[in-house]
């Protein structure tokens, strides 16, 4: 896996104020479940692959809210807390379905 683009834009946003910098300590979090459950079968590299690109997709989210207006409003902190929670979901059930990397 090639965490480098990712870790990149992680440092960028924690430099930013205390909401962006939750977002990426969780993004960062996120990112660790999911490595440990390469490294412990939990999931297999097609399940890893899919959870990388939609990690990647929920972090360019963020980044546009962002962008948009310089900082995030309530409405975009709920809607990007809320994705999220879906994401930490998914990870969840990934690493707890059975199936397991052979």
């Amino acid at each position: 896996m090639k965490l480098a683009p990712l870790a990149a834009a992680l440092c960028v946003l924690v430099a930013t104020p205390s909401f962006a910098a939750s977002v990426a300590k969780r993004e960062v979090r996120q990112q660790q479940r999911i490595a440990r459950g390469v490294r412990s079968g939990q999931l297999t590299r097609a399940e890893a692959v899919s959870l990388e690109r939609q990690e990647a997709r929920l972090h360019r989210q963020i980044q546009r809210d962002r962008v948009d207006g310089g900082r995030f409003t309530l409405s975009e902190r709920a809607k990007a807390q809320a994705r999220q929670d879906r994401m930490s979901a998914k990870i969840y059930r990934q690493k707890h379905d059975g199936q397991v990397r052979k």
